[in-house]
């Protein structure tokens, strides 16, 4: 009688863990979307704005992070420090100088910007993560971090993306996010003028431009959804 109780008991165990798994990944297996298509599930713009402003804080974060071991391995010298050159590869992008300029922009002009300056970033990370590795120095988890930073350059990306997408279908955006950054107006990947930069003038340069894409997202946010956090 005790043995079929308890057999009784499992299936009920295995019954209700069954539940709960699909309760808790149903909606987190379906991508997100910025419009409601088939497959994925679609947010609010306020929400998206939330996600790669949130993404962009963590990025830059890492960066400081990142830049402020690599001072104390690498530069321990502060007069070291002031004669690493600043020429970053992507000074070439126009960007706006200051809050209120930024302000000022268009937010089709502003959401190039911040996409240009993400695109630019794609390769350079990656071959930093890689540079990163053969310096034994610096701790598997330093290197990891540099491999994180590639990543969410990648992922915020696509978040950046969706949020234009849902502004064009929302009537917030007139021209499509795919026209407003064509392949002749972004920096050529191969170029490689920041393949002639130092480690360590590469991450300043990324911790600047993580920086100026955390405040133009802010920027953007508060001016489309004043009402959500501004």
């Amino acid at each position: 009688m005790s043995g079929t109780i308890r057999s009784v008991s499992v299936v009920w165990l295995l019954l209700l863990c069954l539940v709960l798994c699909r309760t808790l990944t149903g909606t987190g297996a379906a991508p997100i979307c910025a419009n409601a298509q088939a497959g994925c599930y679609a947010v609010s713009l306020a929400n998206l704005f939330d996600r790669v402003v949130q993404h962009s804080a963590r990025m830059h974060g890492i960066s400081n992070d990142l830049h402020s071991e690599f001072e104390q391995y690498f530069l321990p010298s502060k007069n070291q420090v002031g004669r690493v050159g600043r020429n970053c590869h992507t000074s070439t992008i126009l960007t706006p100088n200051g809050k209120e300029n930024a302000q000022r922009m268009a937010r089709e002009e502003l959401t190039e910007v911040i996409l240009k300056l993400l695109v630019a970033w794609r390769d350079p990370l990656w071959h930093f993560h890689r540079s990163m590795a053969h310096h034994h120095d610096f701790t598997n988890f330093s290197s990891d971090k540099a491999l994180e930073m590639s990543d969410m350059v990648h992922e915020l990306r696509k978040g950046v993306e969706r949020v234009a997408e849902k502004m064009q279908t929302l009537g917030l955006m007139s021209d499509p996010v795919n026209s407003q950054v064509s392949p002749e107006a972004l920096p050529p990947p191969d170029s490689g003028e920041w393949r002639r930069m130092k480690d360590y003038d590469l991450l300043y340069c990324f911790r600047r431009d993580s920086n100026k894409v955390k405040n133009y997202l802010k920027i953007l946010k508060c001016r489309i959804v004043p009402e959500h956090g501004c």
